[in-house]
């Protein structure tokens, strides 16, 4: 039975029942949800910008995320931990699980996660095609067991 298990969530409805699904079925285990903040999301890019776009764009992917979290967090009838993060999606996820320190908002014990959870697609259009991928990513290198929920 899994004790720590990694739970992305994006803020759709898919992620949100990878979020509950996890909750149902390992109700004794210790669920961290994590949002992660994609860079490449960024309209402004380093250069074209005016000065500060990317601070503010940040700020407000920030805000986004920790509403994102929050909402999880009431998605389920239980205690969990929320985690935000900022990086590629496939890479931050995978280094989190593995208990590796991603440049990001809040130090995490360190301790590696024993399952993660994820939704097969998150939002629509051509970033559902990314996030598609996403999953297919952690599943082929993640060194913990995956479960997607469709």
């Amino acid at each position: 039975m899994p004790k720590r298990i990694l739970v992305a969530v994006d803020g759709s409805e898919e992620a949100a029942e990878a979020l509950r699904f996890a909750a149902g079925e390992w109700p004794d285990a210790e669920l961290t949800a994590l949002h992660v903040i994609n860079p490449a999301d960024s309209a402004t890019g380093a250069e074209g910008g005016f000065p500060g776009a990317s601070d503010q764009w940040y700020e407000s992917a920030k805000q986004r995320g920790n509403r994102t979290l929050r909402e999880a967090a009431e998605a389920v009838d239980r205690e969990i931990e929320t985690r935000l993060e900022v990086g590629r999606p496939t890479k931050t996820i995978l280094e989190v699980a593995g208990g590796e320190e991603p440049v990001g908002e809040e130090p995490d014990s360190g301790e590696p996660f024993d399952h993660v959870v994820l939704a097969s697609r998150g939002r629509t259009g051509l970033s559902r095609v990314l996030l598609g991928s996403v999953a297919e990513g952690v599943v082929r290198r993640a060194e913990v067991p995956v479960t997607v929920v469709r």
